[in-house]
């Protein structure tokens, strides 16, 4: 009697041997995953290998998003946040005028500020190392996590500094971790079909690597979910930053970002279904094997799918936020900020223990 396997099977199982094992995910074992509708034992995986790295531990931030302005050179195609100087609705903030928004909103609880904003070629870089300085004077006690990969490249083009020069000139005003966004695909295909008009692949991961070599520890995303990116550029994407974190091990946290419909009345079949969203977050789980930590981020995905998200592989929650603007500019349905007890609910509600952290995962509190 002869008992025949079916090859989809056998290939999960040699997947689940490698995870059991500690041996590194390939492309193929990768890009098999995503072909897979075995959403729960992708889940299992990703649960197991989260559990190893950070038992049943939820992080989460008091933290504040700001933007100093949303006027940009580039004009990429998923974003709804952008503006043209002159524009109905542009703005750029002085100094004086965004230490007065954040004491209307600030408590003190808020351990960390969260910047990122338009390419505006009409101020000189000197604007941008000013805010970051003035915030940094006013709230000494405040960590500063500012500025994409993509906004480095932005200043050294308009400073005529290199990556390293205009990273030391923010580090001496104040700055004391970059944000992960403007990775979007890392792929110059994608980047050229959705007209991503700033930092190419070779130039975001070389920001972060001369970022990590000056000591800082940074942030690092994937925006997912265009008609536009395949399923081998996601998983390449991972790649780049695995090997990146190879070299350097400077990336804390890995943040899976779902796409916007741009449009806050487009219907379910123009956003992301939670099945991809929970795929994606476990597959990252699975594929960066030298991350710490995987956020949800509730802004993209919702309170309800980040809440399950914390058993497919994710360990961070994100923050409070205050008032999130790009994904909210592009069409997103979720809650614009949380609050503490909110988040803590969130977290418990899965069986796992909220950890109130610092921008470093430093545990605050444990609750």
């Amino acid at each position: 009697m002869s008992i025949v396997i079916n090859s989809t099977e056998s290939r999960m199982d040699e997947i689940k041997e490698k995870v059991n094992q500690g041996i590194r995910l390939t492309m193929e074992d990768g890009l098999f995953l995503y072909e897979s509708d075995d959403l729960l034992t992708i889940g299992q995986m990703a649960n197991q290998v989260n559990l190893q790295k950070n038992g049943k531990k939820v992080y989460f931030i008091e933290n504040m998003s700001l933007y100093f302005t949303n006027v940009c050179e580039a004009h990429c195609s998923f974003c709804n946040f952008r503006k043209d100087e002159g524009d109905a609705g542009s703005y750029t903030l002085s100094g004086p005028e965004m230490i007065e928004y954040v004491e209307k909103h600030y408590h003190p609880g808020i351990r960390e500020f969260h910047i990122v904003g338009g390419h505006n070629p009409n101020v000189p870089f000197q604007y941008y190392v000013d805010s970051i300085r003035a915030l940094h004077e006013h709230f000494p006690d405040v960590t500063i996590k500012a500025y994409t990969a993509a906004e480095i490249e932005f200043f050294s083009r308009i400073s005529g500094l290199s990556f390293k020069g205009v990273l030391e000139t923010l580090i001496s005003a104040g700055l004391h971790t970059l944000t992960g966004g403007g990775a979007e695909i890392l792929s110059d295909r994608y980047r050229d079909k959705m007209h991503v008009d700033k930092a190419n692949v070779a130039q975001y991961l070389d920001v972060h690597r001369t970022a990590h070599e000056l000591g800082l520890k940074t942030h690092t995303t994937m925006l997912y979910g265009s008609p536009v990116e395949t399923l081998q550029e996601r998983i390449e994407h991972m790649i780049y930053l695995r090997e990146l974190q190879d070299e350097t091990n400077g990336f804390q946290v890995f943040i899976p970002l779902a796409l916007q419909p741009i449009n806050a009345n487009a219907g379910i079949k123009r956003r992301n279904s939670a099945f991809e969203d929970l795929r994606t977050i476990a597959i990252s789980r699975l594929m960066l094997d030298n991350f710490q930590h995987i956020k949800a981020y509730f802004i993209n995905i919702g309170t309800q799918l980040t809440q399950v998200a914390l058993t497919f592989g994710a360990s961070d929650a994100h923050g409070t936020i205050i008032k999130e603007r790009i994904s909210h500019a592009a069409g997103a349905l979720t809650p614009d900020g949380l609050t503490r007890d909110e988040l803590i609910w969130l977290i418990k509600g899965a069986g796992r223990i909220p950890v109130e952290r610092d921008t470093f995962y430093n545990e605050i509190k444990v609750y």
